[in-house]
């Protein structure tokens, strides 16, 4: 297939690290930011203790939040149409995620061509975290 308009062409990809060791800080940023105070992301003692984890973990949002931001870096946020994710594994302190981002296919419709994407996100082990698609309006 031709690329589109705007040069994106079905197969391409685009890959980021999002975090390199992520730390306990930018968790609790995180909650601050978005009022989202469960103490499983935040209170070492209650995540162990009453929840039986091995410790506080990220928030599912702060995960699709950076994985997303390597789409709208390549395609820009006014254009993204339709953005969803399944959370497949939690992210621990100390994680390194790295985030790809597919074109799967480019779709002609009446308002100009839409791309739609795959987007997959893994930690430092090579296991997916967060796994999703999305779609784009490209330009004419």
């Amino acid at each position: 297939m031709s690329p589109s308009p705007d040069g994106i062409k079905v197969g391409e990809t685009r890959e980021s690290v999002l975090v390199d060791d992520l730390r306990r800080t930018r968790i609790v940023q995180y909650a601050g930011a978005s009022g989202d105070f469960n103490p499983l992301h935040t209170d070492e003692r209650f995540a162990v203790e009453a929840a039986g984890y091995p410790g506080v973990f990220a928030h599912g949002m702060l995960t699709m939040g950076m994985t997303g931001r390597v789409l709208t870096d390549w395609v820009g946020p006014e254009a993204l149409l339709r953005y969803g994710v399944r959370f497949k594994a939690q992210v621990w302190p100390g994680d390194t995620l790295t985030a790809t981002v597919t074109v799967d296919s480019i779709e002609d419709t009446t308002t100009g061509p839409v791309a739609h994407f795959s987007l997959r996100t893994v930690n430092q082990d090579g296991a997916e975290v967060v796994t999703g698609t999305a779609a784009a309006r490209l330009e004419p």
